[in-house]
């Protein structure tokens, strides 16, 4: 696929980048280079392959799921406006 000139213009308006008209013609050859390198990594074959999260292949650290208080209510209250009884006390919204 080749981005002309005007296409160009347009993807640089899009992304909000200032581009000097003497820029275009070399923007728009970068695109179509992208463009194109996209095209050629369509062609493989990729059915059957898990995603990678890493290039070096690897367990996530993973901890257990446990809901706590952090081990520090206090600090977290210290700069709240009005805290009462551990809580965060806030003005009635609804009577």
């Amino acid at each position: 696929m080749s981005i002309d000139i005007d296409t160009a213009r347009k993807v640089a308006h899009l992304a909000r980048i200032r581009v000097p008209e003497s820029d275009l013609p070399k923007l728009a050859e970068q695109l179509s280079g992208i463009l194109t390198f996209m095209e050629q990594l369509n062609e493989v074959n990729v059915d059957g392959i898990e995603p990678m999260t890493s290039v070096t292949p690897m367990r996530l650290k993973r901890r257990a799921d446990v809901v706590t208080d952090g081990n520090y209510p206090e600090a977290v209250l210290k700069n709240a406006p009005d805290a009462r009884e551990g809580f965060f006390a806030v003005p009635k919204v609804v009577e």
